[in-house]
């Protein structure tokens, strides 16, 4: 219970300031397309040079845990993920507004983001040296299959029809190979100067998400069928805390899946929020609501995704690994004020790594409070026409397109991509699968590579693949997933 002993560094004026302005400004940035976590994060590096250690942590700590959630707001009020992690809550979010019930779903998106960051900060507080352990033992099979256990997810990712779920999420895998060979270096399906570097996973998320948006509001306006949403729901704030811990189900699976994913490096939120909100739905007694409003689906995946914060931390200060892109950054805030982690990181500067990790449970507090704060006031959103929403929009998707590598390339991809998203959405076909495509394609591409080169070199790839309890419980998870999906879709055919 040592880090009870710190908490009085929390509670100054000077770090409480911090908390609150990190915090404030991380929601409005998580909120905006093309500006993730990872991003927001480096942004404030420098601001932290001339801080104290601790003080500078306290800062990055706060943003990175409110941007999580912050991506929520745009995913759920006009259907544009403000990250990759948010894409599983536009799922049900967006649908829950166009019913005039955007107030409930972000009161949920913020109480369950409060339980699963509490519950992971308390993983990286009392479980942090087992789990830093086993963090090591997932090696390329092992992250393989955690890739492959995200691809099996896009047979039941789209309720409508599993085929074009499944031909969508091919689409998005054969766009992850355009690029680089991650082994070898060289160069595919490069046909255009605009494609040397590859699909960037945000580029294509807000192609995918943020045009077809953009183009639909536009359709709507000028065919005479513009809706301003007037009703934004008028749910209290008791009734959606009752509401969220009535679904403990989802809460649980949320949190321990979020906090295991959290351990393993180069996993990241957007698996832990879609494997999630996969696995709820599965265990769901009434599946067929999800992607249609269902609220169990914006829990399980918030819920997901911020206790994967804690534990991304922990082969982070302990072994120096990184369990998240937003984590390797912080890696760099920590390296610049002199601090080296590893096993002894807690001893040699116990002060300063106890008070930043008392100040992550502060920060989902002041992210819950100024969260449900927000949310009263969503309602402007939701009023504004179709014709000025998709400007916005459109303004939000170029600049923060254009802002991750300051490449024009980058926003002619992202405006090929929404086009064809726009057209591929009144066939039928779903941007989710073909962005959990691109997310997962060079992970489990460059994860196989490395684990075909071991297994040969040690005499048997198929063996190395096969061999080992993570492996074999990771292959068992898969052959059930894909079986479940085929079943239920066997079943919604038939009834």
């Amino acid at each position: 219970m040592e880090f009870l002993n710190y908490f009085d560094n929390v509670f100054t004026v000077y770090h409480l300031a911090l908390l609150v302005g990190g915090t404030f400004a991380g929601i409005v940035l998580g909120a905006l397309p093309g500006l993730s976590p990872t991003m927001s994060v480096a942004l404030l590096i420098p601001f932290t040079f001339h801080m104290k250690p601790e003080s500078g942590l306290i800062l990055l700590g706060a943003m990175y845990t409110a941007t999580v959630a912050g991506g929520a707001i745009s995913a759920i009020l006009v259907n544009v993920p403000g990250a990759p992690a948010n894409i599983a809550t536009a799922m049900d979010g967006h649908q829950m507004a166009k019913k005039g019930k955007a107030r409930e779903a972000l009161h949920y998106c913020f109480i369950s983001s409060f339980v699963g960051g509490i519950f992971g900060v308390f993983i990286l507080i009392f479980f942090t040296p087992p789990l830093a352990v086993l963090s090591l033992k997932f090696m390329s099979t092992e992250l393989f299959w955690v890739s492959i256990l995200g691809i099996t997810i896009i047979a039941t990712l789209d309720s409508k029809s599993v085929i074009k779920g499944l031909l969508s999420g091919l689409f998005g895998l054969m766009l992850a190979t355009i690029g680089d060979n991650p082994i070898l270096g060289v160069e595919r399906f490069v046909f255009t100067d605009h494609l040397a570097g590859g699909i960037n996973i945000v580029v294509g998320l807000i192609g995918l998400f943020a045009m077809p948006q953009v183009l639909n509001l536009l359709e709507n306006y000028y065919s005479d069928k513009n809706q301003v949403l007037e009703a934004i729901g008028d749910s209290t704030l008791s009734q959606s805390f009752k509401f969220v811990f009535s679904k403990f189900k989802a809460l649980s699976i949320g949190s321990v899946i979020g906090s295991v994913i959290g351990i393993i490096p180069g996993a990241g939120g957007q698996i832990a929020g879609l494997v999630a909100y996969d696995q709820t739905k599965k265990i769901s007694k009434d599946h067929s609501n999800y992607g249609k409003g269902e609220p169990e689906g914006i829990i399980a995946a918030e819920s997901a995704n911020n206790s994967m914060v804690g534990p991304s931390l922990i082969p982070l200060l302990t072994l120096s690994i990184p369990g998240s892109p937003t984590a390797a950054v912080l890696l760099g805030g920590l390296l610049i004020h002199g601090i080296f982690p590893g096993h002894d990181i807690f001893t040699t500067n116990k002060e300063v790594v106890w008070t930043f990790i008392d100040s992550l449970i502060i920060a989902q507090i002041f992210m819950l409070i100024i969260g449900l704060f927000l949310s009263k006031h969503s309602a402007w959103i939701m009023k504004v026409p179709d014709n000025y929403m998709a400007g916005g929009i459109l303004l939000l998707a170029v600049f923060g397109t254009y802002s991750i590598q300051n490449n024009y390339s980058d926003v002619l991809i992202m405006f090929s991509l929404g086009t064809l998203m726009y057209f591929g959405s009144k066939a039928g076909f779903s941007p989710v699968p073909v962005v959990l495509g691109i997310i997962l394609g060079p992970m489990a591409e460059r994860n196989f590579l490395i684990g075909n080169m071991i297994g040969n070199a040690k005499g048997n790839a198929f063996l190395h693949f096969t061999s080992g309890t993570i492996n074999i419980t990771l292959i068992s998870i898969c052959i059930i997933s894909i079986a479940y999906g085929v079943y239920s879709s066997r079943k919604a055919r038939n009834s």
